[in-house]
């Protein structure tokens, strides 16, 4: 049934992240975030990601306290996150207590919509997540969106897709997102996945598409699904919008007016605030942080399936070995290794495993002569279930006799927070809860970062922070 289409703008995060590798200051976002508030999105996108990483590391800003200025800013508009599962804000497996204090933070700090996902489609890793979120966000009118990581290969058909997100949906999810991170998903197959998800689940259920325009689909993509009766669509104002990020927010808004379909959104009001971003788009330009070529098509995703930002880190790898003519061998080499490690979806963290492996497969001139530790994790289990079985004779070579796990890889781990406050503690760094969260994320960043804070309070030079040099 036809109706309006809610939109969830991503200018406050995923754009960014996108087109200039989280680099926008909160002091960017400022000046039109009421403006942005009055707009009536679904939500707006302004956390989670890789925003930790990039607040601490390169911008000197505590991702905790650009957080709680969203929520000053934003007082109708929800604000939503993106969530690893049992990875939180990094990369690896984090305790159970971990989860759930984080979730407990972010819902306390002004986060109303939180979008969870695991890279390999375990359910078993985004278990504590979701039971945190309903715990947490019953009190704060908090939503449990949980995210398909939408990818290509033998196993991922229609039914694959319908049971996970039925699965989910038992969890406690409030909203399914289907999460295409690379834009994979064609214009009549989203058509045909959201028609599929709309009989499957419960009418109260609504379905999120995320998608990007790399490969110049997107906004087919979103058409498609709004005519097969999605509910929401991600897309971001223009100023950072198509190429690698999320397709713009105007000409879909333009595209739906006085239809059935009406966004509700008045284009009027998007000019000011799309204005003021395509200067902050220049500044970031002008900095180093965003390279133009993000914004053009790139039809190797569809090619080779691998994402535009791991396109790049393949090239990086490849430019510091001094081996850059061999690109087309390792994109050739990427769905082997793939294949060799059960079809897993190109997400962080499993794209840039699956990505370094095949770089090493081509520059050492053998196929798995040289294994990185989270290649023999991933095989190992330690990551979760893969969709599918691994190749045995690759296993075995990557393995060498080490145990493979078929457990919840989070249940070998002892509860981290307490022994992480103490740790912050001694260091003299710690001023609130949230900084043990921050330091659990990246100890390295975050040590750093707590120094140049410490640093800049006392009122010494910020420069002398980064070289460790402040008053004890």
């Amino acid at each position: 049934m036809a109706k309006k289409v809610m939109i969830m703008d991503t200018i406050l995060r995923d754009a960014h992240q996108s087109h200039a590798a989280t680099r926008m200051r909160t002091e960017q976002m400022i000046p039109v975030l009421s403006q942005l508030d009055e707009i009536g999105y679904y939500s707006l996108e302004g956390w989670g990601g890789a925003t930790f990483d990039s607040c601490m590391r390169y911008l000197n800003e505590d991702p905790w306290e650009r957080l709680r200025t969203l929520r000053k800013y934003l007082k109708k508009t929800p604000i939503q996150m993106l969530l690893r599962g049992q990875n939180l804000l990094g990369y690896r497996n984090y305790a159970d207590d971990l989860v759930e204090k984080v979730v407990e933070k972010s819902f306390e700090n002004g986060v109303r919509v939180i979008r969870v996902f695991d890279a390999l489609n375990d359910p078993r890793n985004i278990e504590a997540s979701m039971k945190a979120m309903k715990k947490y966000g019953e009190s704060c009118g908090g939503i449990a969106e949980a995210a398909i990581s939408y990818t290509s290969g033998p196993v991922y058909n229609l039914e694959y897709f319908v049971n996970l997100a039925k699965t989910y949906e038992n969890m406690g999810a409030d909203n399914i997102c289907i999460k295409d991170m690379a834009n994979l998903l064609l214009p009549f197959d989203a058509y045909e996945l959201v028609t599929a998800l709309k009989k499957a689940l419960r009418p109260e259920t609504k379905i999120h598409l995320h998608t990007h325009n790399t490969t110049g689909t997107g906004d087919m993509v979103n058409l498609m699904a709004i005519k097969a009766g999605v509910d929401i669509v991600d897309t971001a104002l223009s100023p950072l919008g198509n190429g690698t990020s999320q397709p713009a927010t105007e000409p879909l808004v333009a595209t739906l007016k006085g239809t059935e379909y009406d966004t509700g959104i008045d284009l009027e009001k998007l000019i000011p605030i799309a204005d003021h971003f395509k200067k902050v788009a220049q500044e970031l330009e002008k900095e180093g942080s965003l390279n133009p070529k993000v914004r053009q098509v790139d039809v190797n995703t569809l090619i080779y399936q691998v994402p535009g930002g791991m396109l790049s880190n393949l090239m990086n790898q490849l430019k510091k070995a001094g081996k850059e003519d061999k690109l087309q061998e390792v994109l050739a080499e990427v769905p082997n290794v793939r294949r060799d490690c059960g079809y897993p979806p190109l997400v962080t963290p499993s794209s840039q495993i699956v990505g370094t492996q095949a770089v090493m497969n081509v520059v050492m001139g053998e196929r798995y002569k040289m294994v990185t530790k989270e290649t023999r994790d991933l095989f190992a289990g330690k990551y979760g279930q893969l969709p599918m079985p691994v190749n045995e004779e690759v296993a075995e070579k990557v393995l060498k006799g080490e145990k493979r796990i078929s457990y919840r890889p989070a249940d070998d781990l002892e509860p981290e927070y307490e022994k992480l406050k103490a740790e912050v503690v001694s260091k003299g760094y710690y001023t609130q809860e949230e900084d043990v969260l921050s330091y659990a994320s990246f100890p390295e960043v975050a040590e750093n970062f707590f120094k140049w804070r410490k640093a800049a309070r006392e009122g010494v030079d910020a420069d002398m922070a980064k070289t460790g040099v402040y008053p004890v």
